[in-house]
């Protein structure tokens, strides 16, 4: 969600959608950790390809959603709901 999507919603479901992707900061970490070791095993075993660029993608969408994250809580005091 951009800036302008989330000032178009009401603060019940700026509330609700805030609660919804609410991250785990340990839980995100060890995967992303997890996932990084994966890389890693793969590069020193000599298989690059297709299946070392799933760990890649996976680690984008981890902090991807710590960034909509951001951004809903930025939108939540700028309307004073926390």
């Amino acid at each position: 969600m951009n800036q302008n999507e989330l000032a178009e919603l009401t603060d019940q479901e700026l509330i609700t959608e805030a609660k919804k992707i609410k991250p785990s900061p340990i839980i995100d970490a060890f995967f992303i950790g997890f996932l990084i070791g994966i890389i890693i095993f793969s590069v020193a075993a000599n298989s690059w390809g297709f299946l070392t660029l799933i760990p890649l993608f996976l680690i984008y969408v981890f902090l991807k959603k710590s960034k909509k994250y951001d951004a809903l809580k930025k939108e939540l005091s700028k309307r004073n709901l926390q």
